[in-house]
């Protein structure tokens, strides 16, 4: 499955809306994803996986980028 994560880039800030950053990994489930980013000091706010329609909506929007990790 594809998921989506929001985050923001530090854990030390307070989030800000505007700064609010995305990117899509493949995973098995939630617990995948957030132990596949475990290294990275972000700011979980939301995973979201991806059913057929919002994963083709997004593959069109030009910001998506798999994630290799």
């Amino acid at each position: 499955m594809i998921y989506k994560v929001l985050y923001q880039e530090s854990l030390n800030e307070t989030p800000v809306r505007e700064k609010t950053k995305s990117l899509y990994l493949e995973a098995n489930s939630v617990r995948e994803v957030r132990q596949k980013l475990n290294d990275r000091d972000y700011n979980i706010e939301l995973i979201q996986v991806l059913d057929a329609a919002h994963l083709e909506y997004e593959q069109k929007s030009g910001n998506f980028e798999l994630e290799n990790i």
